[in-house]
């Protein structure tokens, strides 16, 4: 399917996702119609290819289908307003299409990109500031770059009504579902038991009663969640 995706332009990419069901949503496609994949490449000559691509420090940014995927799955959760941990932001890419979907006239919404590794942090920040309107969402406050544990999530008093993770995380980590707000979603690749190497796409759900579903959907081939490097 990539190779019937990809586009010359950022604009031919984001219509072949949404003529192939990729993008099902016009809110999705919008969003992702404003933020410039070449912005967040390190090699702009395949910005456009429907393919993972190498940040650097063991990272990549997701192919464009994937970060479309996820975005349809926390769609409902992603409203003017809401508020967002996208954990292993990386280059910065997914982190302003989630802003682009919850952005409220610039009064409010906020997305939070956490990153386990400074050089990441910086690169994202880097990334996103490279368009006068992702500087923006930066300065008012919108997005924020931080540094942390992924796996601990990121602790704030208000919670998080979606909460992306973008690196494969040995379990559903208990920490991540206690800080989703009621109603929430957590989209997650994990590593399957079975020692084979496995990983699958799951989501938890958490209704306004506060009940938790999880749901295994599909398989997938991320690179994990990890300790930051000794310097």
């Amino acid at each position: 399917m990539a190779w019937r995706c990809s586009g010359k332009t950022n604009v031919e990419l984001i219509d072949n996702l949404f003529k192939n069901g990729l993008i099902t949503s016009a809110r999705v496609r919008d969003a992702m119609m404003k933020v410039n994949r070449a912005h967040y490449c390190a090699s702009p000559s395949y910005a456009y290819e429907d393919s993972p691509q190498s940040i650097g420090h063991a990272a990549t940014i997701s192919a464009p289908h994937m970060h479309a995927s996820a975005c349809e799955s926390l769609l409902p959760f992603l409203k003017p307003g809401s508020r967002v941990l996208d954990i292993g932001s990386g280059s910065g890419y997914l982190t302003a299409v989630l802003a682009e979907l919850v952005r409220d006239g610039g009064k409010g919404g906020r997305v939070v990109g956490l990153e386990h590794i400074k050089a990441l942090k910086e690169l994202g920040e880097g990334n996103m500031g490279k368009s006068e309107r992702g500087a923006m969402m930066m300065s008012n406050g919108l997005v924020e770059f931080v540094v942390g544990d992924g796996r601990k999530g990121l602790k704030d008093e208000e919670g998080w009504d979606a909460i992306h993770v973008g690196a494969a995380a040995v379990e559903l980590h208990e920490e991540l579902i206690e800080q989703l707000r009621s109603p929430g979603r957590i989209f997650i690749p994990v590593e399957d038991p079975n020692g084979r190497g496995d990983q699958h796409i799951w989501t938890v759900d958490k209704d306004a009663k506060g009940v938790v579903t999880k749901k295994r959907l599909y398989g997938v081939r991320y690179v994990p969640l990890t300790d930051a490097p000794s310097s």
